[in-house]
C-alpha cells in the first residue's frame, strides 16, 4: 500500500472526480529531496509500487509513468529516492485516486519517510500501517475525508517532523502519544471533530506550528512540557521545511483582519492556534518555550472564540525575550477584570492584541509599548482615552468601540502619523472632534458614531483624500454639512443637528472589516444605527422637499394609472408597504410608484425569471432597487407574507438587504438596497476594458461563498438559493459582492417552475442531479457556485458558443477539466490573469471550482468549506 488514504473494505465510490487534476506546487517546492539521474532502483521497490498502482483507481492516468521500462527514481511520477536509490517518499497529490482495499497494508515500504496524498479524496480511517513506518518524517493528508479516531497502536515516531491532518472528519481525543515525538515541529489538526482535553505531554512550546482550531476541545490550556526543544538548524537540515512553515504561518497571519507587518524577511513565524473550540479556565501564560528557535521569531498565539474566563494575568507574556514580535488574539471569550498596567510594558515585543468581545472592565492602561494594532472593542472599559496613546508612534489600528469611555477625544491622537483605522464608536465621548486628526495622513477609516460629540464637523476632515470610510452619525454635531464631500453618505451623518439637509447619495459601501458602522461583529450588518431613528431625526433629514415629492407622486400616479390595464390598476391596489427596518425617510406605496415613474421601462435596470428590477430614488440621496414580481407565479397571499417576513430577518454583509415589500392580488414587489456597481455578468463582460486584479476576483469569490454559507448553515429555516448565477451577484463601487434573489424560489407556488428550466434555475448553472430528479439540496448551490467561479476566472460563459465544436453537452466544467487533464491550466484563465496572479493560488482556486462541480454530492464541499479554503488563499494587500 503506497497511500494511506484508504477507503474501507467496501467498494470504491463512483468515479466522481476522475477527470480532476490538481497541479502540485508548494509540496514539490519545499519538500523536494533532490534531482537524481536515471538509475536502476531496488527491484523490490519497483514491484511493490507496481502492485500499488494496480490496486488504485487512476482515472487521470497520472501514474502511467509507473512501468518497468522507465527508471523508477528518475521518471516515475511522485517518487523520490535517497542516495542509495531506495524510495524515500511518495507524493501522488492530485491524481484523483478514489480508494483501495484496506487489506493492502503489506505493500508499505519501510524506507518511506514522506507521504503526501492531498486532494485525492479517499474515504475511511487513517490506517495503522502508515503510522508504524519506522522512518516516517512527514505525514501530509489535509482535506482528504478521513474519519474515525487516531490509531491506538501508532508505533514509534522518533523521526516524525511534520503531521498535517487538518480539515478532515477525525473524532476522539488528540492522542498524548504526540508527546513522545521529540522531533515533531509541525502538527496541524485544525477543522476536525476532535474533543476532550489536550495532554500536557505534547511539547507545544517546542513546535513551530501547532493548530487545533475549529474542533470541540474542552478543558484549560495545559502547562505543556518544553524540554529539549529542537533547534531551527536541526529542523531545517531535513530540507527547506522551515521556509514552508514560514509560508503557512504567514498565511495565518495575513488572514488576521489587521494591518500588521511584524518582523522582517529573516523572521520565522511560530503559530500556536487554539481558536474556535470550547476551551475554558483562565489564561495563565502562553505556551512559549523560554528559548524559542531562531534569533528573530514572530510568535502568533490565537485563542479567540472559546470560553476562557478570569482576568488577564500579569505574567502572561513572561517568555517574550528575544522575540521580534508577538501577536495575541483572545477575542470572543469571557475574560473579565481590569487590564494589568504591566501588560503593555512587560513585553516590548507585543505588536498586536485583540481582546475584543470580552467582559474586560476598568480603565485603559496608558502604556502599550510599540504596539501596532490594538482592539479592545465591545468590552466594559471606563474612563478616558489615555493621552499617552499619542506616543505610540507605530500604531496603525486602534479600536475601542462599544465600551463606556467618556471625556473627550485626546488631541494627542493627531500625532499617530501611521494610524490607518480609528474606531471610537458607541461610547459616551463628548466635546468637539479635535482638528488635530487632520494630521493623520494615512487614516482610511474613522468611526465616531453613536457618541455625544458636539460642535462643528471639520470640513477639511470630510475632504481628506485618504479616508474611505467616515461615520459621525448619532452625535450632537451642528452647523453646516461640508459640501463637495464624496466620503460620506446620508446614513453616516444621521442623528445630528446640522443646519442644512443631506444631498449625498445613500449607498451601501463596505468600510473596514466589511462594516462602516460601529455595530459589534455579531450584530447583523446594515442595522446598526437605523433602528433608533426618531420622528424628529427623520423629519430633519427628509426636509421640506418630501412634501413636494408627495405632490409629484400623486400627479405621476394619476397619469400612469390611466394607462395601465385593469389587471395592473395601481389606483385600486391596497397600498400597504411592510418595512423591516427604518431607512430614515417614509417609504410608502406612492413613493415607490413615483420613484419608479410607475415602473417605467426607463427606470428598469434588470429583468429575470422572477420579474423586473427598477431603480428608485425615494428621497434625495436615498436610492433603492424595486423588484416587481410577476403576478400569478407565486404562492397565496398568506403564505407569501409569511415567507417574505422570514427572509426579511436575514442579514449578512454579502447579502443584498431586503428592506420591505408590498403584496396584493394585483401587485407584488420587494424593496432592496441599491448597489451602483452593476452585476457580475456585466463585470465579466466588460473585464477586457480594465486591468485584471487577482485580489478583486478573489474578494468577489470569497464574498459570495460567505453569503451562501450563511444561507445554508446559519439561517433558520435554511435557505437554498437555487439560482446562483452572475446576474444575481451585485457589486458596489469597491467591488464588494452581494448575493441577490436569495429565497425567491421559496415564494414560488407548488406547481410553478422557473421560466428557463423545469426547475428553479438557469441552464448551464443547474446541478445535474437537480435537473434530472428535481430534488434540490445545498450541494446544488455548490455546483452553481462552482460554475460561476469558473466564469469569473476565464473568458468563457457557462455554455459558451466556442464549446460547440466539442459536441453536445460540452460546457465550461468539461473544458476546465480537459485543460487540467492535459496539463494546460494556464490556458483556462482570462487574458492577463496568469501574468499578474500567483500561479499556485490560481490553480488551487481552479481546482476548487472543479471540485464544486463534480457529479458526486458527497465529494462536493460545503459552502462553509469553500469559504474556508478561499480565506486561506488570501492574496497579499498592497
Amino acid at each position: 500500500m503506497g497511500s494511506f488514504h484508504l477507503k474501507s473494505s467496501s467498494s470504491p465510490p463512483p468515479l466522481a472526480i476522475q477527470w480532476c487534476l490538481f497541479l502540485l506546487f508548494f509540496f514539490r517546492v519545499f519538500f523536494s529531496f533532490g534531482q537524481f539521474t536515471a538509475a536502476l532502483a531496488d527491484g523490490s521497490d519497483e514491484s511493490v509500487l507496481l502492485e500499488l498502482k494496480n490496486s488504485l483507481l487512476d482515472p487521470s492516468g497520472l501514474l502511467s509513468s509507473w512501468n518497468s521500462s522507465s527508471s523508477l527514481c528518475s521518471n516515475w511520477f511522485g517518487v523520490s529516492c535517497d542516495s542509495n536509490y531506495r524510495v524515500s517518499s511518495l507524493n501522488i497529490t492530485g491524481n484523483g485516486a478514489q480508494g483501495m482495499n484496506a487489506t493492502k497494508g503489506d505493500l508499505l515500504l519501510e524506507e518511506i519517510g514522506s507521504m503526501n496524498d492531498e486532494f485525492n479524496y479517499f474515504q475511511g480511517e487513517l490506517p495503522g500501517e502508515v503510522t508504524k513506518l519506522p522512518k516516517l518524517k512527514i505525514l501530509w493528508a489535509p482535506r482528504t475525508n478521513l474519519v474515525g479516531s487516531f490509531p491506538k497502536d501508532w508505533g514509534t515516531c522518533n523521526d516524525l517532523v511534520m503531521v498535517n491532518l487538518g480539515q478532515n472528519y477525525l473524532t476522539g481525543e488528540v492522542p498524548p502519544l504526540f508527546g513522545s515525538c521529540k522531533k515533531l515541529q509541525f502538527l496541524d489538526l485544525s477543522s476536525n471533530k476532535l474533543n476532550g482535553e489536550l495532554s500536557e505531554e505534547i511539547q507545544v512550546p517546542c513546535m513551530i506550528l501547532f493548530d487545533v482550531s475549529g474542533n470541540n476541545l474542552t478543558g484549560p490550556i495545559p502547562q505543556f512540557h518544553n524540554s529539549n526543544c529542537l533547534s531551527v538548524e536541526a529542523f531545517d537540515s531535513f530540507g527547506q521545511s522551515a521556509a514552508y512553515l514560514s509560508l503557512l504561518a504567514y498565511k495565518a497571519q495575513v488572514s488576521f483582519p489587521f494591518p500588521f507587518h511584524g518582523g522582517d524577511e529573516s523572521s520565522l513565524p511560530v503559530l500556536h492556534s487554539f481558536r474556535r473550540n470550547r476551551i475554558n479556565g483562565s489564561l495563565r501564560s502562553m505556551p512559549l518555550a523560554p528559548k524559542m528557535p531562531g534569533k528573530q521569531t514572530v510568535y502568533i498565539f490565537l485563542v479567540g472564540e472559546n470560553n476562557l474566563t478570569g482576568p488577564f494575568r500579569e505574567n502572561m507574556l513572561q517568555n517574550c525575550r528575544g522575540l521580534d514580535a508577538i501577536v495575541v488574539d483572545v477575542s470572543y471569550n469571557k475574560i473579565s477584570g481590569p487590564v494589568p498596567r504591566s501588560l503593555g510594558t512587560s513585553c516590548g515585543s507585543l505588536v498586536l492584541l485583540d481582546a475584543s468581545q470580552n467582559q474586560i472592565a476598568g480603565p485603559i492602561p496608558s502604556i502599550f509599548g510599540d504596539i501596532v494594532a490594538l482592539n479592545m472593542s465591545w468590552n466594559m472599559l471606563q474612563g478616558p482615552i489615555p493621552e499617552d496613546f499619542g506616543r505610540i508612534n507605530g500604531l496603525r489600528y486602534l479600536s475601542l468601540a462599544g465600551n463606556r469611555l467618556n471625556s473627550s477625544i485626546p488631541s494627542s491622537l493627531g500625532q499617530l502619523r501611521s494610524l490607518m483605522v480609528l474606531d471610537l464608536s458607541s461610547n459616551s465621548l463628548s466635546g468637539e472632534i479635535p482638528s488635530e486628526l487632520l494630521n493623520l495622513k494615512n487614516l482610511s477609516v474613522l468611526l465616531l458614531n453613536n457618541n455625544r460629540l458636539s460642535g462643528l464637523l471639520p470640513s477639511d476632515l470630510a475632504r481628506m483624500t485618504t479616508l474611505r470610510s467616515l461615520n459621525v452619525s448619532f452625535n450632537n454635531l451642528s452647523g453646516p454639512i461640508p459640501s463637495n464631500s464624496n466620503l460620506m453618505s446620508c446614513n453616516n451623518i444621521l442623528g445630528n443637528n446640522f443646519s442644512n439637509p443631506c444631498t449625498m447619495y445613500s449607498q451601501q459601501k463596505s468600510g473596514y472589516l466589511e462594516n462602516d458602522t460601529a455595530s459589534p461583529p455579531n450584530t447583523p450588518s446594515g442595522t446598526g444605527g437605523s433602528r433608533t431613528f426618531t420622528a424628529i431625526e427623520i423629519a430633519s433629514i427628509a426636509s421640506a422637499s418630501a412634501i413636494v415629492s408627495v405632490l409629484i407622486a400623486l400627479i405621476i400616479l394619476f397619469i400612469y394609472t390611466r394607462k395601465r390595464s385593469p389587471k395592473r390598476d395601481l389606483s385600486s391596489i391596497k397600498k400597504e408597504v411592510t418595512v423591516f427596518e427604518d431607512i430614515g425617510v417614509p417609504l410608502t406605496f406612492e413613493d415607490v410608484v413615483r420613484a419608479t415613474r410607475g415602473f417605467n421601462a426607463s427606470n428598469c435596470i434588470g429583468s429575470g425569471g422572477f420579474g423586473a428590477t427598477y431603480k428608485a430614488e425615494i428621497a434625495p440621496g436615498y436610492l433603492f432597487a424595486i423588484k416587481r414580481l410577476a403576478i400569478g407565479r407565486f404562492q397565496g397571499a398568506q403564505q407569501f407574507h409569511a415567507e417574505v417576513k422570514t427572509l426579511g430577518r436575514f442579514r449578512h454583509p454579502n447579502l443584498v438587504t431586503l428592506i420591505g415589500y408590498h403584496a396584493s392580488e394585483t401587485e407584488m414587489f420587494l424593496i432592496y438596497n441599491y448597489l451602483p456597481g452593476g452585476n457580475l455578468e456585466k463585470f465579466i463582460q466588460e473585464r477586457s476594458m480594465r486591468a485584471v486584479d487577482w485580489r478583486i476576483l478573489h474578494k468577489i469569490a470569497l464574498d459570495i461563498a460567505r453569503a451562501l454559507a450563511y444561507l445554508h448553515d446559519q439561517c433558520v429555516p435554511r435557505v437554498l438559493h437555487r439560482d446562483v448565477k452572475p446576474s444575481n451577484i451585485l457589486l458596489d463601487d469597491e467591488y464588494n459582492a452581494y448575493l441577490s434573489d436569495f429565497g425567491l424560489a421559496r415564494l414560488l407556488g407548488t406547481s410553478e417552475t422557473h421560466a428557463t428550466t423545469g426547475v428553479a434555475g438557469t441552464f448551464g448553472y443547474v446541478a445535474p442531479e437537480y435537473a434530472m430528479t428535481c430534488r434540490v439540496s445545498d450541494k446544488a448551490d455548490v455546483y452553481s457556485y462552482g460554475v460561476v467561479l469558473l466564469e469569473l476566472l476565464s473568458d468563457k460563459k457557462a455554455l459558451d458558443p466556442s464549446f460547440s465544436s466539442y459536441g453536445d453537452g460540452f460546457n465550461i466544467v468539461a473544458w476546465a477539466c480537459m485543460l487540467l487533464r492535459q496539463g494546460q491550466a494556464k490556458e483556462f484563465f482570462t487574458a492577463g490573469l496568469w501574468d499578474v496572479g500567483p500561479h499556485d493560488d490560481l490553480v488551487e482556486v481552479l481546482h476548487l471550482a472543479v471540485v464544486c462541480t463534480v457529479d458526486s454530492l458527497s465529494t462536493r464541499p460545503t459552502m462553509k468549506q469553500v469559504a474556508h479554503r478561499l480565506k486561506k488563499i488570501q492574496p497579499p494587500s498592497c
